[in-house]
Protein backbone atom coordinates (compact mmCIF):
# COMPACT_ATOMS: atom_id res chain seq x y z
CA UNK A 1 0.00 0.00 0.00
CA UNK A 2 1.32 3.19 -1.17
CA UNK A 3 1.96 5.91 1.75
CA UNK A 4 -0.46 8.41 0.39
CA UNK A 5 -3.32 6.04 0.70
CA UNK A 6 -1.94 4.84 4.04
CA UNK A 7 -2.36 8.57 4.70
CA UNK A 8 -6.00 8.78 3.65
CA UNK A 9 -6.62 5.77 5.30
CA UNK A 10 -5.78 7.09 8.60
CA UNK A 11 -7.67 10.46 8.43
CA UNK A 12 -10.71 8.04 8.14
CA UNK A 13 -9.92 6.75 11.30
CA UNK A 14 -8.98 9.32 12.92
CA UNK A 15 -13.20 10.62 11.76
CA UNK A 16 -13.96 7.24 12.69
CA UNK A 17 -12.98 7.36 16.15
CA UNK A 18 -13.54 10.67 17.04
CA UNK A 19 -17.05 10.28 16.14
CA UNK A 20 -18.00 7.12 17.85
CA UNK A 21 -15.55 7.47 20.71
CA UNK A 22 -16.34 10.97 21.41
CA UNK A 23 -12.82 11.88 21.37
CA UNK A 24 -11.41 15.51 20.61
CA UNK A 25 -10.51 15.47 17.13
CA UNK A 26 -7.59 17.82 17.33
CA UNK A 27 -6.18 15.20 19.78
CA UNK A 28 -6.59 12.38 17.58
CA UNK A 29 -5.45 14.03 14.47
CA UNK A 30 -2.07 15.40 16.44
CA UNK A 31 -1.31 11.68 17.49
CA UNK A 32 -1.60 10.34 13.70
CA UNK A 33 0.36 13.21 12.94
CA UNK A 34 3.14 11.91 15.29
CA UNK A 35 2.62 8.19 13.92
CA UNK A 36 1.49 8.73 10.43
CA UNK A 37 4.52 11.64 10.28
CA UNK A 38 7.07 9.67 11.48
CA UNK A 39 7.04 6.20 10.52
CA UNK A 40 5.33 6.01 7.42
CA UNK A 41 6.55 9.89 5.75
CA UNK A 42 9.66 9.61 7.90
CA UNK A 43 9.52 13.30 8.68
CA UNK A 44 11.25 14.86 11.90
CA UNK A 45 9.10 17.16 14.92
CA UNK A 46 9.98 20.02 12.61
CA UNK A 47 8.25 18.69 9.62
CA UNK A 48 5.81 17.38 11.96
CA UNK A 49 4.72 20.96 12.92
CA UNK A 50 5.44 22.75 10.06
CA UNK A 51 1.62 22.14 9.45
CA UNK A 52 1.00 23.39 12.34
CA UNK A 53 -1.63 26.28 11.35
CA UNK A 54 0.25 29.26 14.06
CA UNK A 55 -1.85 32.31 11.86
CA UNK A 56 -4.89 30.55 12.27
CA UNK A 57 -4.31 29.75 16.29
CA UNK A 58 -3.71 33.34 16.98
CA UNK A 59 -6.67 34.00 15.43
CA UNK A 60 -9.00 32.16 17.27
CA UNK A 61 -7.63 33.13 20.11
CA UNK A 62 -7.21 36.39 19.62
CA UNK A 63 -10.59 37.05 18.21
CA UNK A 64 -12.74 35.05 20.55
CA UNK A 65 -10.54 36.47 23.78
CA UNK A 66 -11.27 40.07 22.30
CA UNK A 67 -15.19 39.27 22.09
CA UNK A 68 -15.59 37.14 25.07
CA UNK A 69 -14.26 40.61 26.82
CA UNK A 70 -16.64 42.81 24.84
CA UNK A 71 -19.80 40.21 26.28
CA UNK A 72 -18.19 40.54 29.70
CA UNK A 73 -18.53 44.61 29.60
CA UNK A 74 -22.04 44.35 27.62
CA UNK A 75 -20.30 45.89 24.21
CA UNK A 76 -22.04 43.04 22.16
CA UNK A 77 -25.41 43.73 24.01
CA UNK A 78 -25.27 47.08 22.97
CA UNK A 79 -24.41 46.19 19.44
CA UNK A 80 -27.24 44.19 19.23
CA UNK A 81 -29.32 46.99 20.67
CA UNK A 82 -27.73 49.11 17.77
CA UNK A 83 -28.67 46.36 15.22
CA UNK A 84 -32.51 45.94 15.93
CA UNK A 85 -32.70 49.88 15.40
CA UNK A 86 -31.00 49.34 12.06
CA UNK A 87 -33.75 47.47 10.71
CA UNK A 88 -36.68 48.90 12.82
CA UNK A 89 -37.40 45.23 14.92
CA UNK A 90 -37.41 43.17 11.81
CA UNK A 91 -35.27 40.19 13.49
CA UNK A 92 -35.75 38.20 9.97
CA UNK A 93 -33.58 40.76 8.46
CA UNK A 94 -30.18 40.32 10.26
CA UNK A 95 -28.97 37.29 8.93
CA UNK A 96 -29.30 39.09 5.31
CA UNK A 97 -27.63 42.29 6.78
CA UNK A 98 -24.36 40.15 8.19
CA UNK A 99 -24.28 38.48 4.80
CA UNK A 100 -24.14 41.43 2.71
CA UNK A 101 -21.53 43.26 5.34
CA UNK A 102 -19.27 40.37 5.41
CA UNK A 103 -19.85 40.69 1.27
CA UNK A 104 -19.07 43.86 1.12
CA UNK A 105 -15.84 43.28 2.72
CA UNK A 106 -14.10 40.76 1.24
CA UNK A 107 -15.52 42.47 -2.22
CA UNK A 108 -13.47 46.12 -1.53
CA UNK A 109 -10.40 43.34 -0.26
CA UNK A 110 -10.67 41.72 2.60
CA UNK A 111 -9.18 38.27 3.36
CA UNK A 112 -11.96 36.02 3.80
CA UNK A 113 -11.71 35.07 7.36
CA UNK A 114 -10.68 38.57 8.62
CA UNK A 115 -13.93 39.57 7.54
CA UNK A 116 -15.79 36.45 9.26
CA UNK A 117 -13.69 37.47 12.27
CA UNK A 118 -15.18 40.95 12.48
CA UNK A 119 -18.39 40.36 11.58
CA UNK A 120 -19.21 36.53 13.14
CA UNK A 121 -19.07 37.14 16.73
CA UNK A 122 -21.65 40.25 16.40
CA UNK A 123 -23.64 38.07 14.22
CA UNK A 124 -23.85 34.98 16.78
CA UNK A 125 -24.07 37.38 19.25
CA UNK A 126 -27.32 38.74 18.05
CA UNK A 127 -28.31 34.92 17.05
CA UNK A 128 -28.42 33.72 20.73
CA UNK A 129 -30.20 36.84 22.26
CA UNK A 130 -32.75 36.88 19.80
CA UNK A 131 -33.56 32.71 19.04
CA UNK A 132 -31.88 32.53 15.75
CA UNK A 133 -30.42 29.33 14.61
CA UNK A 134 -26.43 29.58 14.95
CA UNK A 135 -26.11 27.32 11.80
CA UNK A 136 -28.08 29.94 10.26
CA UNK A 137 -26.33 32.94 11.42
CA UNK A 138 -23.13 31.53 10.90
CA UNK A 139 -23.82 29.75 7.29
CA UNK A 140 -24.87 33.27 6.23
CA UNK A 141 -21.77 35.21 7.46
CA UNK A 142 -19.73 32.90 5.54
CA UNK A 143 -21.19 32.39 2.65
CA UNK A 144 -21.39 36.57 2.67
CA UNK A 145 -18.29 36.47 2.58
CA UNK A 146 -17.49 34.37 -0.11
CA UNK A 147 -20.29 35.65 -2.34
CA UNK A 148 -17.95 39.03 -2.24
CA UNK A 149 -14.22 37.14 -2.53
CA UNK A 150 -13.71 37.26 -6.42
CA UNK A 151 -15.36 40.59 -6.83
CA UNK A 152 -12.16 41.71 -9.73
CA UNK A 153 -10.56 44.05 -6.55
CA UNK A 154 -10.54 41.10 -4.07
CA UNK A 155 -7.64 39.16 -2.54
CA UNK A 156 -9.17 35.93 -3.87
CA UNK A 157 -10.59 37.03 -7.25
CA UNK A 158 -6.65 39.02 -7.70
CA UNK A 159 -5.04 35.60 -6.88
CA UNK A 160 -6.85 33.37 -9.36
CA UNK A 161 -7.22 35.86 -12.04
CA UNK A 162 -3.19 36.10 -11.77
CA UNK A 163 -2.84 32.42 -12.11
CA UNK A 164 -5.21 31.90 -15.15
CA UNK A 165 -3.58 34.88 -16.72
CA UNK A 166 -0.02 33.17 -15.69
CA UNK A 167 -1.20 29.98 -17.24
CA UNK A 168 -2.07 31.50 -20.86
CA UNK A 169 -5.98 30.46 -20.12
CA UNK A 170 -8.82 32.58 -21.16
CA UNK A 171 -10.31 34.17 -18.02
CA UNK A 172 -13.65 36.49 -17.55
CA UNK A 173 -12.84 37.96 -14.28
CA UNK A 174 -16.63 39.23 -14.27
CA UNK A 175 -17.88 35.52 -14.61
CA UNK A 176 -15.59 34.23 -12.05
CA UNK A 177 -17.17 36.75 -9.65
CA UNK A 178 -20.89 36.30 -10.89
CA UNK A 179 -20.41 32.70 -10.58
CA UNK A 180 -19.39 33.22 -6.84
CA UNK A 181 -21.91 35.56 -5.86
CA UNK A 182 -24.64 33.75 -7.22
CA UNK A 183 -24.02 30.67 -6.00
CA UNK A 184 -23.51 32.19 -2.34
CA UNK A 185 -26.59 34.00 -2.77
CA UNK A 186 -28.67 30.97 -3.84
CA UNK A 187 -27.57 28.82 -0.62
CA UNK A 188 -27.87 31.78 1.35
CA UNK A 189 -31.80 31.94 0.39
CA UNK A 190 -32.06 27.88 1.14
CA UNK A 191 -30.50 28.62 4.44
CA UNK A 192 -32.67 31.07 5.59
CA UNK A 193 -36.03 29.01 4.44
CA UNK A 194 -34.96 26.26 5.86
CA UNK A 195 -32.85 27.02 9.12
CA UNK A 196 -36.08 29.23 10.50
CA UNK A 197 -36.17 32.00 8.66
CA UNK A 198 -39.72 31.75 7.96
CA UNK A 199 -40.56 31.81 11.70
CA UNK A 200 -38.48 34.91 12.18
CA UNK A 201 -40.50 36.55 9.18
CA UNK A 202 -43.85 35.41 11.29
CA UNK A 203 -42.64 36.93 14.48
CA UNK A 204 -43.31 40.37 13.26
CA UNK A 205 -41.12 43.46 14.88
CA UNK A 206 -39.09 43.01 18.26
CA UNK A 207 -37.86 46.21 20.10
CA UNK A 208 -34.81 46.55 21.34
CA UNK A 209 -35.80 46.73 25.16
CA UNK A 210 -37.81 43.42 24.40
CA UNK A 211 -34.41 41.78 25.41
CA UNK A 212 -34.74 38.78 23.39
CA UNK A 213 -38.48 38.86 23.65
CA UNK A 214 -40.70 39.17 20.10
CA UNK A 215 -43.65 40.65 18.63
CA UNK A 216 -47.02 40.22 19.62
CA UNK A 217 -48.59 36.91 19.18
CA UNK A 218 -45.60 34.94 19.06
CA UNK A 219 -43.48 33.00 21.56
CA UNK A 220 -41.00 33.50 23.74
CA UNK A 221 -37.24 33.57 22.13
CA UNK A 222 -34.44 31.13 23.41
CA UNK A 223 -30.83 30.94 23.46
CA UNK A 224 -30.48 30.19 19.24
CA UNK A 225 -29.20 26.52 19.88
CA UNK A 226 -32.85 25.23 19.71
CA UNK A 227 -33.72 21.41 20.13
CA UNK A 228 -34.71 20.81 16.41
CA UNK A 229 -32.17 19.47 14.43
CA UNK A 230 -31.41 22.68 12.68
CA UNK A 231 -31.41 24.49 16.34
CA UNK A 232 -34.26 26.53 15.47
CA UNK A 233 -36.84 25.39 18.13
CA UNK A 234 -36.34 28.80 20.65
CA UNK A 235 -37.16 27.94 24.49
CA UNK A 236 -36.72 30.30 27.22
CA UNK A 237 -34.39 33.46 27.50
CA UNK A 238 -30.95 32.52 28.96
CA UNK A 239 -29.65 35.02 30.95
CA UNK A 240 -26.39 35.16 32.93
CA UNK A 241 -25.71 36.88 36.14
CA UNK A 242 -24.77 40.35 35.52
CA UNK A 243 -25.92 40.68 31.88
CA UNK A 244 -27.57 43.37 30.49
CA UNK A 245 -30.74 42.72 29.87
CA UNK A 246 -31.29 45.67 26.99
CA UNK A 247 -33.30 48.22 29.59
CA UNK A 248 -32.47 51.69 28.85
CA UNK A 249 -29.57 51.64 31.80
CA UNK A 250 -28.96 48.05 30.33
CA UNK A 251 -27.75 47.55 26.65
CA UNK A 252 -28.48 51.11 25.85
CA UNK A 253 -25.98 52.79 28.15
CA UNK A 254 -22.39 53.56 26.49
CA UNK A 255 -20.12 53.18 30.02
CA UNK A 256 -16.39 53.84 29.40
CA UNK A 257 -15.91 49.89 28.94
CA UNK A 258 -18.12 50.04 26.35
CA UNK A 259 -16.96 53.10 24.70
CA UNK A 260 -13.37 51.36 24.25
CA UNK A 261 -14.52 48.28 22.95
CA UNK A 262 -16.31 50.18 20.49
CA UNK A 263 -12.95 51.76 19.55
CA UNK A 264 -10.86 48.73 20.04
CA UNK A 265 -13.53 46.86 17.61
CA UNK A 266 -13.26 49.70 15.44
CA UNK A 267 -9.50 49.37 15.25
CA UNK A 268 -9.26 46.22 14.82
CA UNK A 269 -11.17 46.22 11.42
CA UNK A 270 -8.87 49.80 10.52
CA UNK A 271 -5.83 47.71 11.49
CA UNK A 272 -7.14 44.73 9.27
CA UNK A 273 -8.64 46.29 6.58
CA UNK A 274 -6.90 49.44 5.70
CA UNK A 275 -3.09 48.17 7.05
CA UNK A 276 -3.56 44.56 6.33
CA UNK A 277 -1.68 43.79 10.10
CA UNK A 278 -2.40 40.55 11.23
CA UNK A 279 -6.78 40.02 12.41
CA UNK A 280 -5.09 37.62 15.57
CA UNK A 281 -2.12 39.82 16.76
CA UNK A 282 -4.37 43.07 16.73
CA UNK A 283 -7.08 41.19 18.61
CA UNK A 284 -4.86 39.82 21.04
CA UNK A 285 -2.91 43.34 21.43
CA UNK A 286 -6.20 45.35 21.78
CA UNK A 287 -7.61 42.63 24.36
CA UNK A 288 -5.00 42.81 26.40
CA UNK A 289 -4.94 46.71 26.51
CA UNK A 290 -8.52 46.37 27.47
CA UNK A 291 -7.88 43.81 30.17
CA UNK A 292 -5.27 46.22 31.71
CA UNK A 293 -7.60 49.03 31.97
CA UNK A 294 -10.87 47.30 33.23
CA UNK A 295 -9.22 44.01 34.88
CA UNK A 296 -12.65 42.85 36.16
CA UNK A 297 -14.78 42.88 33.36
CA UNK A 298 -11.72 41.01 31.50
CA UNK A 299 -11.08 38.06 34.55
CA UNK A 300 -13.05 35.68 32.98
CA UNK A 301 -12.20 35.99 29.18
CA UNK A 302 -9.21 34.41 29.07
CA UNK A 303 -11.60 31.14 30.40
CA UNK A 304 -13.96 31.70 27.78
CA UNK A 305 -11.06 31.49 24.88
CA UNK A 306 -12.66 28.36 22.76
CA UNK A 307 -9.78 26.16 23.71
CA UNK A 308 -11.37 22.90 22.69
CA UNK A 309 -12.21 24.31 19.24
CA UNK A 310 -8.59 25.37 19.47
CA UNK A 311 -7.54 22.26 19.79
CA UNK A 312 -9.63 20.44 17.04
CA UNK A 313 -8.86 22.46 14.26
CA UNK A 314 -4.93 22.67 15.31
CA UNK A 315 -4.83 19.29 15.07
CA UNK A 316 -6.54 18.22 12.15
CA UNK A 317 -4.85 21.41 10.34
CA UNK A 318 -1.40 19.95 11.35
CA UNK A 319 -2.33 15.97 10.03
CA UNK A 320 -3.50 18.38 6.70
CA UNK A 321 -0.12 19.49 6.49
CA UNK A 322 1.85 15.80 6.78
CA UNK A 323 -0.23 15.27 4.30
CA UNK A 324 1.12 18.07 2.76
CA UNK A 325 4.17 17.56 2.95
CA UNK A 326 3.90 13.82 1.50
CA UNK A 327 2.74 14.70 -1.10
CA UNK A 328 -0.61 12.74 -1.16
CA UNK A 329 -2.97 16.16 -2.15
CA UNK A 330 -0.73 16.31 -5.27
CA UNK A 331 -0.46 12.50 -5.71
CA UNK A 332 -4.48 12.84 -5.87
CA UNK A 333 -4.86 15.71 -8.16
CA UNK A 334 -1.96 14.49 -10.73
CA UNK A 335 -4.26 10.66 -10.60
CA UNK A 336 -7.19 12.94 -11.72
CA UNK A 337 -5.61 15.20 -14.09
CA UNK A 338 -3.99 11.73 -16.08
CA UNK A 339 -7.93 10.74 -17.21
CA UNK A 340 -8.93 10.55 -20.51
CA UNK A 341 -12.46 12.12 -20.38
CA UNK A 342 -12.51 15.59 -19.74
CA UNK A 343 -15.85 16.39 -18.28
CA UNK A 344 -15.16 13.24 -15.67
CA UNK A 345 -11.39 14.71 -14.84
CA UNK A 346 -13.20 18.45 -14.49
CA UNK A 347 -15.99 16.98 -12.04
CA UNK A 348 -13.47 14.82 -10.13
CA UNK A 349 -11.08 18.04 -9.81
CA UNK A 350 -13.91 19.83 -8.49
CA UNK A 351 -15.01 17.32 -5.67
CA UNK A 352 -10.63 17.26 -4.78
CA UNK A 353 -10.43 21.21 -4.49
CA UNK A 354 -13.81 20.57 -2.25
CA UNK A 355 -13.00 17.98 -0.13
CA UNK A 356 -9.16 19.44 0.13
CA UNK A 357 -10.11 23.01 0.83
CA UNK A 358 -12.61 22.09 3.75
CA UNK A 359 -9.16 21.49 5.51
CA UNK A 360 -6.58 23.72 3.98
CA UNK A 361 -6.40 27.04 2.05
CA UNK A 362 -8.99 27.64 -0.54
CA UNK A 363 -6.81 29.49 -2.77
CA UNK A 364 -3.80 27.30 -2.43
CA UNK A 365 -5.56 24.66 -3.95
CA UNK A 366 -7.22 26.51 -6.55
CA UNK A 367 -3.61 27.25 -7.41
CA UNK A 368 -2.63 23.28 -7.57
CA UNK A 369 -6.06 22.29 -9.54
CA UNK A 370 -6.21 25.36 -12.01
CA UNK A 371 -2.50 23.89 -13.48
CA UNK A 372 -3.46 20.84 -13.15
CA UNK A 373 -6.82 21.37 -15.60
CA UNK A 374 -4.80 23.16 -18.36
CA UNK A 375 -3.85 19.36 -20.45
CA UNK A 376 -7.45 18.98 -21.28
CA UNK A 377 -8.68 22.34 -21.31
CA UNK A 378 -5.68 22.77 -23.88
CA UNK A 379 -7.79 19.59 -26.14
CA UNK A 380 -10.63 22.29 -26.27
CA UNK A 381 -13.34 20.17 -25.00
CA UNK A 382 -14.11 21.71 -21.73
CA UNK A 383 -14.70 26.39 -21.43
CA UNK A 384 -11.64 27.41 -19.33
CA UNK A 385 -13.98 30.03 -17.83
CA UNK A 386 -16.44 27.96 -16.33
CA UNK A 387 -13.84 25.47 -15.25
CA UNK A 388 -12.37 27.69 -13.39
CA UNK A 389 -15.25 29.54 -12.07
CA UNK A 390 -16.35 25.43 -11.13
CA UNK A 391 -13.52 25.33 -9.00
CA UNK A 392 -13.74 28.66 -7.79
CA UNK A 393 -16.79 28.01 -6.47
CA UNK A 394 -16.47 24.31 -5.35
CA UNK A 395 -13.14 25.42 -2.93
CA UNK A 396 -14.80 28.32 -1.25
CA UNK A 397 -18.52 27.15 -0.57
CA UNK A 398 -17.24 24.46 1.47
CA UNK A 399 -15.20 27.28 3.69
CA UNK A 400 -18.26 26.38 6.04
CA UNK A 401 -16.41 23.41 7.45
CA UNK A 402 -15.64 23.84 10.96
CA UNK A 403 -12.08 22.43 9.55
CA UNK A 404 -11.89 25.70 7.55
CA UNK A 405 -10.41 29.14 8.73
CA UNK A 406 -14.03 30.26 8.40
CA UNK A 407 -15.72 27.76 10.00
CA UNK A 408 -13.64 27.03 12.87
CA UNK A 409 -14.51 31.10 13.77
CA UNK A 410 -17.82 30.34 13.62
CA UNK A 411 -17.64 27.75 15.67
CA UNK A 412 -15.20 29.89 18.16
CA UNK A 413 -17.28 32.82 18.32
CA UNK A 414 -20.94 31.58 19.14
CA UNK A 415 -21.84 32.04 22.66
CA UNK A 416 -23.71 30.38 25.05
CA UNK A 417 -24.00 26.91 22.72
CA UNK A 418 -23.86 23.47 23.14
CA UNK A 419 -20.34 23.83 20.84
CA UNK A 420 -19.82 19.84 20.25
CA UNK A 421 -23.56 19.41 19.18
CA UNK A 422 -23.12 23.08 16.73
CA UNK A 423 -19.82 21.19 15.50
CA UNK A 424 -21.76 18.69 14.60
CA UNK A 425 -24.15 20.45 12.82
CA UNK A 426 -21.30 22.25 10.66
CA UNK A 427 -19.60 19.30 10.39
CA UNK A 428 -23.06 17.91 8.59
CA UNK A 429 -23.82 20.89 6.78
CA UNK A 430 -19.90 21.05 5.72
CA UNK A 431 -20.24 17.47 3.89
CA UNK A 432 -23.95 18.60 2.03
CA UNK A 433 -22.28 21.09 1.18
CA UNK A 434 -18.63 19.09 -0.25
CA UNK A 435 -21.25 16.29 -1.87
CA UNK A 436 -23.49 18.80 -3.93
CA UNK A 437 -22.25 21.52 -4.65
CA UNK A 438 -19.18 20.80 -6.84
CA UNK A 439 -21.62 18.58 -9.01
CA UNK A 440 -24.13 22.09 -9.59
CA UNK A 441 -20.96 24.00 -10.41
CA UNK A 442 -19.60 21.40 -13.08
CA UNK A 443 -23.33 20.91 -14.31
CA UNK A 444 -24.02 24.89 -14.24
CA UNK A 445 -20.66 25.85 -15.34
CA UNK A 446 -18.62 23.38 -17.07
CA UNK A 447 -20.77 21.15 -19.22
CA UNK A 448 -21.92 23.75 -21.23
CA UNK A 449 -18.64 24.88 -22.16
CA UNK A 450 -18.52 28.34 -21.15
CA UNK A 451 -15.45 29.95 -22.31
Amino acid sequence: MSPELVSILVLVVVFVIATTRSVNMGALAFAAAFGVGTLVADLDADGIFAGFPGDLFVVLVGVTYLFAIARANGTTDWLVHAAVRLVRGRVALIPWVMFALTGALTAIGAVSPAAVAIVAPIALSFATRYAISPLLMGTMVVHGAQAGGFSPISIYGSIVNGIVEREGLPGSEVTLFLASLIANLLIAGVLFVLFGGRKLWARGSVTPEDGGTVGKGTEPTGTGTGSGPAGTAPTAVAVRPGQDTGGTDGATRLAPARIATLVALAALVVAVLGFDLDAGLTAVTLAVVLSTAWPDDSRRAVGEIAWSTVLLICGVLTYVGVLEEMGTITWAGEGVGGIGVPLLAAVLLCYIGAIVSAFASSVGIMGALIPLAVPFLAQGEIGAVGMVAALAVSATVVDVSPFSTNGALVLAAAPDVDRERFFRQLMIYGGIVVAAVPALAWLVLVVPGFG
